[in-house]
């Protein structure tokens, strides 16, 4: 029984940012001398071992995995043109993600007979799956969110009934959730969130040092009774040559470029431009006279690597006739995965405009990069007022106030003047540089989020 020791197991939901994080929190508990395990579907464990940056091969080498075979799901492309931008061609995914209950059930049973602890770390959206640990005297789970800290407050918060008053100048800006979801995702979610009283504590990839106003305010007995973790950023934090995808071709370009001068636009895996908000957003961006990086690819479909391949081709398309050819001195285009990470961390970048999705917000705090925030759907446009109103990091593109309102080619050109090209802009730079600052110092040897993690670890280890 005594054999192992203490082993982790990850428990991922099976959507990009999702998957990303634990693999990230997974390499970081394997430094702690820890052996941890990740289990989904052969298809997402090469997806999220593929597109994981900022990791050697030795990091990953150390992790587990354990790849299920058997999930069958309709894996349809995403509507751009949908009027909720939330991805509801992922759903399919979502249910039949909860068929790995079986294995994932199994895996728990076998790990536990060989370890003297068995503690899993399982995406919120994935309660249900890993419910069976219960049955077992020496396993226990922890829930990770993949949202910041201030979003799961203020969701438990309303949910709740409002228990205890708040500011009511920070109420005046917190945008409501309507259109944030689907029915169908509403309900999912409902559904897996009625197993965190399984749980023996909850995780989140963010610090102290950005959030700690808001862990103190959910670790008021009216909102979690459950121990809170700031175990982030997740991701590395280092700016190392030996991190950086030099072979890419927008490395190559941003090598070239002053620093501070380039705008990265990119909106996440789960988000599909329209033709309209495509044609807005090339024009604002050529108006502007900023040098620009321009991830221009469709949301991700269930399978990333199945489809026909034309899903990201077919908006060139979409651009404004002749933009490329007049913009190829001042910006360049990516229809492909991009090394979003190492971007971020490039000298030349300095801003970022952005759907806000945390895993975006994360990796462009630690490495102290502004955001013009263009929230899309769920936790996104929270995250934006996050940015913006209360760390102030950050301009608006588009406020989530403004309902079915298309963003128009001058406010485009407006935020990214405003960010880019302005004293205020500056300050924001040089506020987001203190921060990430913070950040890393935070995760450095002795640091706030570094004795946080081995905390964890010693909790874990516990006789």
């Amino acid at each position: 029984m005594d054999s192992k020791g203490v082993v982790v197991l990850m428990v991922p939901f099976s959507s990009q940012g999702h998957l990303n994080q634990l693999l990230h929190l997974s390499c970081l508990i394997s430094t702690q001398g820890v052996e941890v395990h990740y289990i989904s579907t052969a298809a997402h464990c090469r997806q999220a071992r593929r597109r994981v940056q900022g990791r050697d091969h030795v990091a990953i080498s150390n992790i587990v995995f354990h790849e299920y075979t058997s999930l069958s799901f309709q894996s349809p492309p995403p509507d751009p043109h949908a009027s909720v931008k939330f991805p509801s061609h992922l759903q399919p995914l979502f249910e039949a993600s909860l068929l790995l209950r079986e294995p994932v059930g199994e895996l728990i049973r076998s790990l536990s007979a060989t370890s003297r602890r068995l503690v899993i770390i399982h995406d919120s959206m994935m309660g249900s799956v890993i419910q069976d640990f219960v049955h077992l005297p020496n396993a226990e789970s922890y829930t990770f969110h993949s949202v910041s800290a201030f979003s799961i407050f203020f969701f438990l918060w309303e949910k709740k009934g409002r228990p205890f008053s708040l500011d009511s100048e920070i109420l005046e800006i917190l945008p409501s959730l309507e259109g944030c979801f689907t029915p169908e995702f509403e309900r999912f979610i409902g559904e897996q969130h009625q197993y965190k009283k399984l749980n023996s504590g909850e995780i989140y990839n963010t610090s102290r040092v950005i959030e700690n106003h808001f862990f103190e305010l959910l670790s008021r007995t009216e909102i979690s009774e459950k121990r809170q973790w700031a175990l982030g950023p997740f991701n590395p934090v280092v700016r190392t040559e030996e991190s950086l995808n030099s072979f890419h071709k927008c490395i190559k370009w941003l090598d070239i470029q002053a620093p501070n001068s380039v705008i990265f636009v990119s909106f996440g895996t789960t988000t599909s431009l329209s033709n309209e908000e495509i044609r807005e957003l090339a024009i604002g961006l050529e108006k502007s006279e900023v040098k620009f990086l321009w991830v221009l690819r469709d949301a991700d479909r269930g399978d990333v690597f199945t489809g026909t391949g034309d899903d990201d081709k077919h908006t060139a398309k979409r651009l404004p006739r002749g933009f490329e050819e007049k913009n190829q001195e001042k910006g360049i285009i990516v229809r492909d995965w991009a090394p979003q990470l190492e971007i971020l961390g490039h000298l030349a970048t300095g801003g970022f405009l952005s759907h806000c999705g945390w895993n975006s917000c994360m990796e462009s705090i630690s490495m102290g990069v502004p955001i013009a925030a263009w929230p899309m759907h769920s936790d996104q446009p929270r995250n934006a007022v996050l940015i913006t109103e209360i760390l102030k990091i950050g301009v608006t593109v588009k406020g989530w106030g403004s309902g079915g309102e298309s963003v128009r080619s001058c406010g485009v050109e407006r935020a990214l003047r405003k960010l880019m090209v302005s004293e205020e802009g500056d300050e924001m730079r040089r506020r987001a540089a203190r921060l990430g600052g913070a950040v890393r110092n935070a995760v450095a040897e002795g640091g706030a989020a570094q004795l946080e993690l081995e905390s964890f670890i010693s909790h874990i280890n516990r006789h």
